[in-house]
Parts: C-alpha cells; sequence; structure tokens
C-alpha cells in the first residue's frame, strides 16, 4: 500500500506572515485533509504509516508543524508569557493565541490552493479546528475534533501524574530527552492499552533531529489558556462534525469529548475503549475508518 501513495518531501510555505512547514501524502486532485497536531508537538506524531491509511481511502493528506514547533517558524522575539499571572486568571497579554494559529492553518489552505479541506485535529488541534468551523465555515468541509475540549472551565482536568508532564520541560540533552519523551507518552497513553516503547523512543530520536524548542511549548500552553471556552461559539457550526476521543483519557477526560459533542449542533461522537491522550497503532484502523467514513459523507 505504502508505495502506491505519494509522499511529498518537505516543503514551506508563508503563512499568516510565517513560515510553515508541511508534506503531503496522496495525489494533488484528491478532496484534501488536514491534519492539525497537539500542544508541543511535530507533525510527524501523525505518523507516516497513519497517514498513509488515510491517504489511501481517496484524500490527499496534508499534515503540518505548527507554529514554534518542528521546521516551522520560531516566534523567539516575541518573548515567554507570565505564567504565574496567567494560571491565577489575571488578564496578561499572551505572545499569540488559537485564533492566530487557526488562521496559520487557513493560510496554509490560502499557499496550497485548497479552497475547503476535511479538518481534523487533535489535543491543541482540536481547539483550532474547532476555531476553523467556527470563524472560517467556507474553509471547512468537514470537521473532526479529536481527544480535544471546548475549554469549558467547568470540565474535569487532567489527572496530577498527567498535569506533571504537561508542565516538564523536556531537557536538551540527548538521552535524557528520549527518556523524558518516553514517559510522558507512557502517562499520557493511560493504563489500558500498553504504549509501543520502541516506536516511541523512534519518534523521540526523529523529534530531536527535526529540533526541539521548549519555549514555543510554553508560548503554545499560553495560548491555549488565554484563548478561553469555546463552548458558546461552538453552538453556531454548522459543517458537519464528528468528535472522537478515548474514554481512558489522562489530560483531556472523556467528559471533554462529551461536552464538545454537546455543543456542536449534529456532531457525532465515538468513544475508543481504552484510548488514552495518544495514538497507539491498535486504534488506527478504527480512527481511519471513522474518519473517512465522516469525510466521504460530506
Amino acid at each position: 500500500m505504502r508505495a502506491e501513495i505519494k509522499h511529498s518531501t518537505e516543503r514551506t510555505a508563508v503563512c499568516n506572515g510565517i513560515e510553515i512547514v508541511y508534506d503531503t501524502f496522496g495525489q494533488e486532485n484528491l478532496p484534501s485533509m488536514v491534519l492539525i497536531m497537539g500542544l508541543g508537538s511535530q507533525m510527524i506524531l501523525w505518523e507516516d504509516e497513519f497517514c498513509v491509511l488515510l491517504a489511501s481511502r481517496g484524500f490527499r493528506v496534508v499534515r503540518f508543524d505548527n507554529r514554534d514547533v518542528g521546521r516551522s517558524a520560531k516566534l523567539s522575539h516575541m518573548g515567554l508569557p507570565d505564567f504565574s499571572a496567567l494560571l491565577s486568571g489575571k488578564a496578561v497579554e499572551v505572545p499569540y493565541t488559537l485564533h492566530d494559529m487557526a488562521k496559520d492553518t487557513v493560510g496554509l489552505l490560502d499557499a496550497l490552493h485548497i479552497e475547503a479541506a476535511h479538518i481534523i485535529g487533535a489535543s491543541m488541534g482540536g481547539m483550532i479546528a474547532q476555531l476553523m468551523a467556527v470563524h472560517y465555515p467556507a474553509r471547512v468541509r468537514s470537521l473532526t475534533s479529536i481527544m480535544s475540549t471546548t475549554g469549558d472551565p467547568g470540565l474535569p482536568g487532567p489527572v496530577p501524574e498527567a498535569m506533571q508532564v504537561l508542565f516538564r520541560p523536556y531537557p536538551r540533552d540527548r538521552e535524557r530527552f528520549i527518556d523524558a519523551f518516553i514517559d510522558t507518552w507512557r502517562v499520557l497513553s493511560g493504563d489500558q492499552i500498553p504504549m509501543d516503547q520502541g516506536s516511541i523512543k523512534d519518534l523521540a530520536e526523529k523529534y530531536l533531529q527535526r529540533g526541539v524548542y521548549p519555549e514555543g511549548n510554553a508560548r503554545q500552553l499560553a495560548a491555549i489558556i488565554a484563548s478561553g471556552s469555546r463552548r458558546h461559539d461552538l453552538g453556531s457550526v454548522k459543517v458537519p462534525t464528528l468528535v472522537i476521543h478515548g474514554d481512558a483519557d489522562p489530560l483531556i477526560p472523556v467528559e471533554c469529548g462529551l461536552d464538545t459533542a454537546q455543543s456542536i449542533p449534529g456532531a457525532d461522537l465515538k468513544i475508543i475503549p481504552g484510548m488514552g491522550h495518544a495514538f497507539p497503532d491498535i486504534v488506527w484502523q478504527d480512527i481511519v475508518d471513522s474518519i473517512a467514513g465522516h469525510a466521504l459523507g460530506c
């Protein structure tokens, strides 16, 4: 199957005034499917084989590094946010918000001459995808929000161990980085579907090769906190929507997925038993079938 799917080299596009690195799977004349990754996560967390599975269902799959991560633009000139003030609920000026990141994604559609695409977002990427459906509905053929949330403050938060890894800075030393990366995904994977440590170690090595940038994680986290709740705005979404969530998610509990589905009129909901805040390959086919079936019906 892999040999039949065209995979481009990494390319750079100017989107919303900054450089965004992306690649594609599949033929350019097929309907586009854009994948948006989560907090501090490089585009390769949408693993090649997963993208091939999606592309084999008749789509041109586009994945990209968000601003401040991987090989996309690093916004060091914007400085670091005041987290103590931000977490205390004070009005704090942050370097950018999720709305800016949504504009980045729209800018990528413009650069690739894509009028509208199926938008799939995971975790923070789901939040960005939701904002696209709210503010740029003409650019969204369908929305799939995975392991994400409306951001409503009344929803349950992470388990303590997941909260700890969320705020833990990654070391720059190679061996310590790999150990920390493996431990992070052990926690986020939950306790029901075992993590494939070999695959996670390979991803850690690839992360290091493409560039690790902890300062970007901090600015992205500030963007999430400062952007607030989307629950009310999601009531205006009219694009066909699918919400996917694992029932063992320790970072963004399943109640957040339920709230997302309930907030978007007509949204479909798929709960995956045992899945945490990760994409183990054992659930790939189920997720691909759900995303492709949803998109093909739009």
